[in-house]
């Protein structure tokens, strides 16, 4: 290596997004800090974390480290009525952020009992409340890793719509019960969310219905059979109708109304919501602007690196801001994957440089999920000292 002094330490930029079911965004960032560390021995380095979400798991956490604020604790139903400890926060500047997830999330139903059908989105509904309780009226909600393809339905009967049969009866809650839908009733629909400034981060950008819709993209990972995708899809499709008919709004084809199983249709339709690209809103809240100016390499990481990180994910994100950054000479981007499924072209135009699967051998997913920490770390040092190669003449130190 040259002896030629650097000017200034290695200055990396952590900027993960949450593995799923294995790692937080702050747990990747520790991770990703052992292998740096290891990878580096004694030449100089300085590391800014900066943990990530698009909407989905890690957003409230991620909010109120980016601006500082206060974490919440509400008892909410689950997608199936049970109740959850869910948290939610009060940021300094007085906006409320809620995290669908928390609430109405996949992972708080047992694989073995999921019941797409039934799922309710009920308890989103319930934290909407909460921080109208407390005074907040500018709400920041993200709507990923929902368990819900209720269209929002069930957050709307929490906050005062009454969703009604042919006989006038209430409907129960869960997405299928929407084929019975008659009248929707806003009468007693909160009167404090008149004056409430509604954004919902979103990670996908899915209409309501059809092929492309809630049902058919997401139902599958949620529980349901083809049969279930084909009713529950039919199901939204009849709420739209007597939705636009009821509010003069019709929402169904507007980019990111199937998010989160038709959670942004229901907030776009029926308490006026502005649909965000999740990733933009947490970006421009972390500041990661203005620590690459002066970074030497990003690293970056989600659960699975495919189709759907090209659909607005929070790697797409870190990508474009970091090729944005200095006067757009860019800083290069490493991220890592519990799998990879973009090919060497796709990953180009992202703007990432390289990307690293976790395992370096075939591994069983439970043993890659249990392992998903010391799987990063050992990643991320195989992937610095490939990226020190590259430095033989740029100025590193030879400490070693």
């Amino acid at each position: 290596m040259s002896n030629t002094v650097r000017t200034h330490n290695i200055h990396f930029v952590l900027a993960p997004d949450s593995l799923k079911g294995s790692l937080s965004a702050i747990a990747a960032c520790a991770a990703m800090k052992l292998g740096i560390h290891r990878a580096m021995g004694k030449i100089p380095y300085q590391i800014s974390a900066v943990p990530l979400a698009d909407g989905g798991e890690g957003t409230v956490e991620a909010f109120i480290l980016g601006i500082g604020g206060e974490e919440r604790i509400e008892t909410a139903s689950n997608p199936l009525g049970d109740p959850v400890q869910a948290k939610w926060g009060v940021l300094q500047n007085g906006q409320a952020v809620i995290e669908m997830a928390q609430a109405s999330g996949l992972t708080l139903v047992p694989q073995s009992d999921r019941r797409p059908k039934e799922a309710s989105s009920y308890g989103t509904g319930q934290l909407i409340r909460a921080a109208l309780d407390v005074g907040c009226r500018n709400l920041l909600i993200g709507i990923g890793g929902s368990a819900t393809t209720d269209g929002g339905a069930g957050a709307l009967q929490a906050l005062g719509v009454r969703l009604l049969d042919a006989d006038g009866q209430e409907l129960p809650r869960g997405g299928f019960a929407l084929h019975r839908l008659a009248k929707i009733d806003l009468t007693d629909l909160d009167v404090r969310l008149q004056d409430t400034q509604i954004t919902v981060l979103s990670d996908v950008d899915n209409p309501l219905c059809g092929e492309n819709g809630a049902a058919y993209i997401y139902g599958p990972q949620k529980g349901a059979t083809p049969t279930d995708v084909k009713g529950l899809d039919a199901a939204l499709e009849h709420f739209a109708k007597i939705a636009a008919a009821t509010t003069g709004r019709d929402c169904k084809t507007v980019k990111g109304a199937g998010a989160a199983g038709g959670m942004g249709f229901g907030l776009m339709t029926f308490l006026n919501a502005q649909l965000k690209a999740g990733i933009d809103v947490v970006l421009e809240a972390t500041q990661i602007t203005q620590k690459l100016e002066t970074a030497d390499l990003v690293l970056t990481a989600e659960g699975s690196i495919d189709v759907q990180t090209l659909r607005g994910k929070a790697l797409s994100g870190v990508a474009r801001v970091a090729g944005a950054a200095k006067n757009g000479k860019g800083v290069p981007v490493i991220a890592f994957g519990g799998t990879v499924r973009l090919t060497s072209d796709e990953l180009q135009k992202l703007g990432i440089l390289v990307s690293f699967p976790l395992p370096d051998a075939p591994l069983p997913l439970g043993e890659c999920i249990q392992r998903a920490e010391e799987l990063l770390a050992n990643a991320t040092e195989r992937a610095i000292r490939l990226w020190l190669c590259g430095f033989t003449s740029s100025g590193f130190y030879n400490h070693r």
